[in-house]
Order: C-alpha cells, then structure tokens, then sequence
C-alpha cells in the first residue's frame, strides 16, 4: 500500500488499492481534501475548491 504525505499538516496518508491519478482524498489527521497528481512518485496537492456557477 502507497502512502502520501499530507501537504497541509504532512500526516501520512494511505491510499486505496487501486487509486488512481485524480482522485480526492481526505487527510484523516487535518480533514483538508487532496488530489492525487501522481502516482510515481506518489504526490497530492490541495484539491481546487469548486465554484458555484450561478449562470453567470
């Protein structure tokens, strides 16, 4: 099993079996939702916050 390192409190994540590049995690230490941008080597960053469009 992978692990990430947590870029807002750097707690050791582990990642599912099977993740893939893209998918959200949430640090279990922090609560802050991270993306996996690689896989090898094995980094997240902060996911974007999504934006409400309000049909603008």
């Amino acid at each position: 099993m992978s692990k990430a390192t947590c870029v807002v409190c750097e707690a050791q994540i582990a990642l599912p079996d099977g993740c893939s590049e893209g998918e959200l995690l949430v640090c279990t230490d922090c609560g802050a939702e991270l993306e996996v941008v690689s896989l090898d080597p094995v980094a997240v960053e902060e996911a974007p916050q999504v934006q409400e469009d309000w049909g603008e």
